[in-house]
């Protein structure tokens, strides 16, 4: 089976056709590859150095969506016909694409069959789509910092769904526990910093009156 880059230069950025992409084309392109191939591909956007905006959160709902049939023990995903429907501009796909695909490259020049129970069993396959469930609902928080790293996670860890490449997951799952330990730290501290200005507001309030 031909690289993934490979598939999708020939499938959107060599193609002609400027007609919207669809999320079913993109399930027809994965074949029996569909988990890995979605993580990697619905990440993406999110993963990159200068992310492209607008897109952490509907995909982070479907990367949720499907990380729980992953748990459940689903041997293909399934998504609800409208959702199949839902379409992207071939352009802003090229783009993203465009900006994405060195990376891609990169990752599979050392992406192998190797520690490949990891992504096979359904011990591994479960731990796998439970930690890509936590890191999608940190792609939905609107807050600088709590999308990337956990995109990042996801994309390495579909990578190695996707090449049976466990070594890889293994980065991909400790890219998204640090992901999520400074997701927590955010909030945490977010959380402080609302608390101290509320607090402040108060006590101007009652000095002033």
């Amino acid at each position: 089976m031909a690289k993934l880059s490979t598939e999708l230069d020939r499938a959107f950025l060599q193609a002609e056709s400027n007609e919207p992409v669809k999320l079913r084309d993109l399930f027809e392109l994965a074949g029996e590859r569909t988990f890995g191939f979605l993580f990697v591909l619905l990440a993406l956007p999110s993963a990159l150095p200068v992310p492209a905006p607008g897109y952490s959160t509907p995909f982070a709902i479907v990367l949720c969506f499907l990380a729980a049939q992953l748990v459940a023990g689903s041997p293909q995903p399934w998504l609800p016909e409208k959702w199949l429907d839902r379409s992207i501009g071939r352009d802003k796909l090229r783009g993203i694409l465009s900006k994405g695909m060195p990376w891609l490259k990169r990752v599979e020049i050392f992406s192998r069959p190797r520690l490949a129970i990891l992504c096979t069993s359904r011990v591994g396959r479960t731990a796998i789509g439970l930690t890509i469930a936590l890191l999608s609902v940190s792609m939905m928080i609107p807050i600088p910092g709590t999308n990337t790293v956990p995109a990042m996670g996801i994309f390495a860890i579909g990578f190695g769904l996707l090449d049976d490449d466990g070594f890889i997951s293994i980065i991909g799952l400790t890219i998204g526990a640090i992901g999520l330990a400074l997701t927590t730290l955010i909030l945490r501290y977010g959380y402080e910093a609302v608390s101290a200005g509320i607090d402040a507001i108060e006590e101007f309030v009652k000095g002033a009156f």
